[in-house]
């Protein structure tokens, strides 16, 4: 039996849900496209790779001036800005 092998994902789709797929909030058969994707697609990897780098420094930006974590109003202010794009 030959199995038919499904399209990647888009780029775009991978950017629309990355929030969920770094938080591992992704069911596991559409983790796994978001994988799949990943396996072939270097410039979704670099982005992704800056993506956490940009919210680590922000949480060490905010952990040294006392403040606990990121205000959530940032957070989604930089979500909406993100889904504009």
């Amino acid at each position: 039996m030959s199995t038919v092998e499904r399209p990647y994902i888009r780029c775009q789709e991978l950017l629309d849900f990355l929030y969920l797929y770094l938080g591992n909030e992704l069911p596991e058969d559409r983790r796994a496209e978001f994988d799949r994707h990943l396996g072939v697609c270097d410039p979704c990897r670099e982005y992704i790779r800056q993506y956490q780098d940009t919210i680590r420094l922000g949480r060490s930006a905010y952990a040294e001036s006392g403040v606990a974590d990121v205000p959530e109003e940032l957070v989604q202010i930089i979500l909406k800005t993100r889904r504009k794009a």
